[in-house]
């Protein structure tokens, strides 16, 4: 296994409207180790949705490499991407992004059929995923049932749900009040405390720097990344 999880070299993304050539990264170095705590912050056009797809493997450099776990993905197949990223990263969305027919176990069930998991143990693995988010009483909810706030925890938990080694979080406290979105910090925290998890969290929201180990403020595409320890966690109140 390789000492990073995930590794840019000097990653430019050029997309191209219309003969238009619109540049939304330069020159990015950036590697996220195991056990890291990463926030990633810009305002927004920043280049902080491009640099996620890039973290977590959904887009490919224009110029410069991307590693993950070690591998270059442009020498990778499509399916064999897509086995690796299943395996490595687990997302979670500002949206939610759970399936309105489905209920809570069944949406944190569904990322382990595509890896293959037997079904008595997709069942007792979802089971014991909701109530580490606090869940147990309404795994057979669907999400219209649910508060936004459960609705994330619900998210949280299937996106753990095939023990990947990083979890990406875009925006998760961006529909929340700002008490509730304590509580989603906290639980990923949770996470990355006790199980070691690998925690990248994207956000415009500077009280989410509290909770991390290293800032990476990125700007017109380019990237500054400041080491930021915290023994204190800071949420407005």
């Amino acid at each position: 296994m390789s000492d990073t999880i995930i590794k840019l070299e000097d990653v430019w993304k050029i997309y191209l409207f219309d003969k238009v050539e619109l540049t939304a990264l330069r020159g990015v170095s950036l590697e996220i180790n195991p056990g890291d705590f990463v926030t990633v912050m810009g305002p927004s056009g920043s280049g902080k949705s491009t640099l996620l797809n890039m973290i977590g493997a959904l887009d490919f450099p224009t110029k410069g490499k991307l590693f993950l776990n070690g591998k270059d993905v442009s020498l990778l197949s499509e399916n064999e991407l897509a086995k690796l990223r299943g395996k490595t990263v687990g997302f979670i969305f500002q949206e939610f992004n759970l399936l309105p027919n489905l209920n809570a176990l069944q949406n944190v069930m569904l990322p382990m059929i595509f890896q293959g998991v037997p079904e008595k143990e997709r069942e007792e693995k979802a089971k014991t995923l909701l109530m580490s988010v606090g869940l147990e009483d309404r795994t057979l909810h669907q999400p219209a049932e649910l508060s936004g706030g459960e609705r994330q925890r619900v998210a949280i938990a299937r996106s753990f749900a095939n023990d990947p080694e990083m979890v990406i979080a875009d925006e998760p406290t961006g529909n929340l009040d700002s008490k509730t979105g304590k509580m989603i910090m906290e639980i990923l925290e949770k996470f990355h405390r006790e199980k070691k998890k690998t925690i990248v969290v994207v956000t415009h929201d500077p009280n989410i720097a509290g909770y991390s180990e290293k800032i990476v403020n990125i700007k017109d595409g380019e990237v500054v990344v400041n080491h930021h320890q915290s023994s204190e966690i800071l949420w407005q109140k």
